[in-house]
């Protein structure tokens, strides 16, 4: 069975090759923003928004590729009610991370399997992160030296990577992190016999 990424995310792609699943990615052609928008209204949580927005992502993929198992993907950061996005600039990089300064956020990350643009199976996986209260002018040293990989996460920052510097406190687990929730995505594909099991 052809297994798809639906996902341009270097990282999540990372985590499905060292786990030794065989796989192909192929970028969703969906407007995240256009998509969420709507589901604010209706009172829809911060994980719903992550599952709408992975499910919508597998939907787009799967349309191209009949007969795949498409693994969909998304993730939210939520701070109190307030829902965050990626950083569109270094500017704003700087600002959220003065947000998240001493505070404690949820990074929701959900995941869809879908076949032949059915939907059978949704997971949302939860990781509280505390930021360490940020002196300003470390923050601008921190995004000098990660440049423009901030822009990459919701949270303006990589875990994986120099970014666990911020944190005071981290429950959750490093794939939820990451944006992928690797062991109950395992499980499935097991499941559905898509990996040896």
């Amino acid at each position: 069975m052809d297994i798809i990424l639906a996902s341009k995310s270097p990282f999540r792609a990372m985590l499905l090759k060292n786990a030794g699943v065989s796989f192909t990615a192929q970028s969703a052609n969906i407007d995240e923003r256009a998509v969420e928008a709507p589901l604010y209204k209706t009172g829809a949580t911060p994980e719903d928004v992550a599952l709408v927005l992975a499910e919508a992502k597998a939907l787009d993929v799967s349309e191209r590729n009949p007969g795949a198992l498409i693994i969909g993907s998304d993730q939210t950061l939520s701070l109190g009610d307030e829902v965050l996005h990626k950083p569109e600039d270094m500017e704003a990089a700087r600002r959220q991370l003065l947000k998240l300064s001493g505070q404690t956020h949820h990074l929701n990350s959900a995941i869809v399997l879908v076949k032949d643009g059915e939907t059978i199976w949704r997971h949302v996986s939860v990781a509280r992160m505390t930021l360490r209260d940020l002196d300003p002018a470390f923050i601008g040293r921190h995004l000098a030296r990660v440049g423009k990989t901030a822009l990459q996460s919701v949270g303006a920052y990589q875990y994986e990577g120099e970014g666990v510097q911020l944190f005071e406190k981290v429950d959750g687990d490093y794939f939820t992190i990451v944006g992928l929730p690797l062991l109950p995505l395992l499980s499935e594909l097991r499941r559905e016999g898509a990996i040896d099991g």
